[in-house]
């Protein structure tokens, strides 16, 4: 199915929910560029130059900010979200690829795939605030709904490392699949999903009333026609309601949905190639999705658990951040 060829009452719809648009940011990795889509035409509004090798991306609670992982220039570059200026740059550590604000905006806990370290930045004072060892190649970076845990999963030391946000000490650690790459809780806390690029799998982690997480289960996919080797899950979204997860599958370029309720696969969603990374809109009615290797994005149709629309930008898009709503023009 060609998704661009979407009927015209389809694309009218999309552009005509009644909600506020907002502003979708897609970092390219190889084109050292950030591509901006407005969420309410769903076109391409402006590509700005992001620092060299742009992949982790996230947005301040207020909306005013966007922090970019420039990898190769081994720092945060953070931008204006109404003007897309360069306003100034963090310190982060050697090669940073992912992170995780606080909740409240301040600090910011970066992933150093090459030095084996979280760095913690105060993003007012752009002071280091701690360095926390971790295992090897530290990528995915989550943090608890309280605010109290940030974890961090190491690919080669096939772990997630449960750090306290107090004392900066790692207190559990849970051994999960082959090359961990991402981790997201529910938004109750209750749960961790961690996605495990070789292992093929999805880890679920039980989180008990004392914060002591435990491995309870693993989800496993299948998809007729797709060699297993290709089945590499990486990003992964819950619905805040957490009836529903979504699960990036790399070059099987496939979103798994799984229902939170058992841990089960019910569906694939076709999307573009080598899909990495995934945000929803904040109304979650849309799930836009990363495609390196076709330099797209997808948007599924959250209620729908469809792919509704293609949009091409940058070389290897990699990362994807949404304004929330109310945030300043």
């Amino acid at each position: 199915m060609d998704m661009r060829a979407i009927p015209i009452a389809l694309a009218l719809a999309l552009g005509a929910t009644g909600a506020e648009a907002n502003k979708v940011f897609v970092s390219n990795e190889k084109g050292n560029t950030v591509t901006v889509i407005d969420s309410d035409s769903w076109q391409v509004i402006d590509e700005f130059a992001a620092g060299n090798r742009p992949r982790g991306i996230t947005i301040s609670p207020d909306g005013t900010k966007l922090y970019v992982c420039a990898s190769d220039d081994d720092t945060v570059r953070v931008f204006d979200t109404a003007t897309h200026d360069e306003l100034y740059t963090l310190p982060s550590g050697p090669d940073p690829e992912l992170f995780v604000l606080n909740h409240s905006g301040n600090p910011l806990y970066i992933a150093n795939e090459d030095d084996n370290l979280v760095t913690v930045v105060d993003t007012e004072t752009h002071a280091v605030l701690a360095e926390i060892p971790v295992g090897v190649e530290p990528e995915g970076m989550a943090i608890s709904p309280d605010g109290r845990v940030v974890v961090n999963t190491s690919e080669t030391t096939n772990m997630a490392h449960f750090i306290s946000t107090e004392d900066y000490q790692i207190h559990h650690n849970i051994l999960v699949d082959q090359r961990p790459r991402y981790a997201e809780y529910t938004a109750d806390g209750r749960k961790l999903y961690v996605s495990a690029e070789i292992g093929g799998t999805v880890s679920v982690i039980d989180i008990a009333e004392d914060g002591t997480p435990a491995l309870v289960d693993t989800i496993r996919f299948d998809v007729p026609g797709v060699l297993p080797e290709w089945l590499q899950p990486v990003g992964i979204r819950v619905t805040s309601d957490g009836k529903w997860v979504f699960v990036a599958l790399g070059p099987a370029n496939r979103v798994a949905v799984i229902d939170a309720a058992t841990d089960e696969v019910v569906d694939y969603i076709l999307v573009g190639q080598r899909v990495w990374q995934m945000a929803f809109t904040p109304d979650e009615a849309f799930l836009i999705t990363t495609n390196g290797n076709s330099n797209d994005v997808t948007v599924i149709d959250v209620a729908r658990q469809k792919a509704v629309r293609s949009i091409q930008v940058g070389q290897q898009p990699w990362g994807v951040a949404v304004t929330p709503d109310g945030t300043p023009d």
